[in-house]
Parts: C-alpha cells; structure tokens; sequence
C-alpha cells in the first residue's frame, strides 16, 4: 500500500476535490477533517492551500448548483428525497425552513456549518425563487468560509496533525482499516440519532382513507396545518385546515372541543413535526389527535389539485 503521507502529498488537491464532492452531494463522509489535513500539509508545502481551499469550493459550487437547479425545477420534491437520504434527524432537517426564511440567502454563509441546514438549503433556495446571483455570490461566500475555517485550523494545528499522520502513516495498512472503522462509528451514530428522533414521534397515525371516512361520515375533523412557514408558501394547504403557528398553541386548543377528532398534518419526514404537534394536543386532553400519515403528500395523493384556498385563521 503507499504510503498515507505520500499519497496526500501527491494527491491531495484531488483528494479534498473528491471527498467534499461526495459529501455535499449527500453521502455520509466528512470532509471537515480532510480540509484541516490539508492546511497542515500546506506548512511544509507539501500541499498548496490555496489550490485546496479551490478545489474545495469548486467542489461545492458544482453541489450547490446541481440542487439548486434541482430545487428550482422540482420544489419540494427534491427536498423529501434529501430528507429521506440525509443522516440528520428528520426533525432537524425540516426545522431549517423556517430558518432559510427568516434569513434569506444570508443563511448560505452558515449553511455548511450546520447539520441538516446544508443538506436543505441549496435546493430550497431554488423552491423558493432566489436570484441566481445572489445564490451564486452568497454560496461561494459561505464556502469559502467554511474551506478556510477548516485549513486554517490545520495550519495553527499542524504539528498534532503530523504526529497523528505520522501514526497512520507508522500502522501501514491498519491505518485504513482505522479509518473505516471510525467512518463506520460515525455513520452509526448518526443513523441512531435518526432512529432516536423517529422513535420520540411514535404516535398512532391516521390513514387518508380514515380521514376521508371521518369527512364524508359528517363527523367535522378539525384538520391542522403544522408546516413551517417556508412549506406553506410553496404548496396550498387542506382546504379549511387550521395553521397552527398563527395564534399560541393554548388559545387555539381552547377553540376546539376535546370530543372531536383532530387530525394534524405536514410535509416533513416521517410526519415528524404533525407528530410533534399530534403529542401536545393529546397531553392537553385531545384523545383522538391524531397525525396524518404521508401528510400533504397522502392529500393531494388523493384528491385532484384544486386552486389554492387560503388556510383559516385559528
């Protein structure tokens, strides 16, 4: 096997170019680490840091536009497939919504920094109708940003990085069998954190079809928009559903009978956050809240668009 160290000294430009290419496209691999290796290896010439610190922002940039495009074309759809592919717990991907919102395209110059956050915010960018300039100049920003935080730190570091490259280098071949354990640990850690989030949303949900039953059986669910602000303005709501970020949970349960069936939807993974919300409603006394399973997705599944109504004020 070469040599570790040789091998990043020869190729280490292309292998910071290729790790952080596949990262931003949505595997599980770190590139952090290896933008910290680089800037250590950038102290004794062996790499150049401002050639790394390119390749890794071109890597990115490819990333960026190819979701955003993606997020232009396909809106939320694309969004659902990251979701579902990305690591993060469901609940901290579809918090960043709301988050993109409220900072705009200034987010992207954090984005990288932020688990969940990166793996939204290039194709929500394009949902929601950003200029291509401005995504273009706010992305490069952010990237640059997050290249150089990482060499930087492996320039006022390099001396632990060396004699951490020097033990791998010492191992041999047992070096990369370190490393694939410890990208293993990390992928399992991660897909725990996933499972722990899924299993604190574990509320009996509804079918559509049971909601349909419920409507055409004159029954009157009440029927709860918990989307985030961002989800609500790229696709119509239930018709008559409630939206409930638009009054204080208490005064809206205080308009509601605990007789009725409550059936609360979104659009976010696994139903997380119409769980989120399905939990609160039961805690207060609602016996039949219930969350709907597939959310918007079940609905419009269902029933043919039609124009869009405005939600109804709780």
């Amino acid at each position: 096997m070469p040599q570790l160290v040789d091998l990043l000294q020869t190729y280490g430009v292309l292998i910071v170019f290729g790790i952080v290419l596949v990262e931003q496209f949505g595997l599980p691999i770190p590139a952090f680490p290896i933008l910290v290796v680089a800037g250590a290896l950038s102290v004794g010439g062996d790499v150049s840091w401002p050639l790394a610190m390119l390749a890794a922002v071109g890597a990115c940039l490819v990333c960026d536009l190819f979701w955003f495009r993606a997020g232009r074309f396909y809106g939320k759809r694309i969004l659902r497939l990251l979701c579902k592919i990305s690591l993060s717990p469901d609940s901290c991907v579809s918090q960043t919504e709301d988050r993109f919102r409220r900072f705009g395209v200034k987010s992207l110059l954090v984005s990288k920094f932020i688990p969940g956050f990166n793996t939204v915010a290039a194709p929500l960018s394009g949902a929601i109708g950003t200029g291509t300039r401005a995504f273009l100049a706010f992305s490069v920003a952010g990237t640059a940003l997050w290249s150089g935080t990482g060499i930087l730190l492996g320039i006022l570091f390099h001396e632990r990085v060396a004699d951490l490259l020097g033990l791998l280098e010492a191992m041999g071949g047992t070096a990369l069998s370190v490393i694939a354990v410890l990208l293993a640990l990390f992928v399992a850690v991660k897909y725990a954190e996933r499972r722990r989030a899924r299993a604190r949303s574990a509320v009996p949900r509804i079918e559509i079809g049971e909601l349909a039953a419920l409507i055409d059986g004159g029954h009157d669910p009440v029927i709860i928009d918990a989307r985030s602000l961002t989800a609500q303005a790229l696709e119509a709501a239930i018709p008559g559903a409630v939206v409930f970020q638009s009054c204080a949970p208490d005064q809206l349960m205080a308009t509601i009978d605990k007789d009725r069936h409550v059936v609360i939807y979104c659009s976010c993974p696994n139903d997380v956050t119409a769980a989120e919300v399905a939990k609160q409603f039961l805690a207060n006394g609602f016996q039949r809240a219930r969350p709907l399973k597939g959310g918007l997705d079940a609905w419009n599944a269902r029933h043919r668009p039609s124009p869009a109504l405005e939600p109804a004020p709780c």
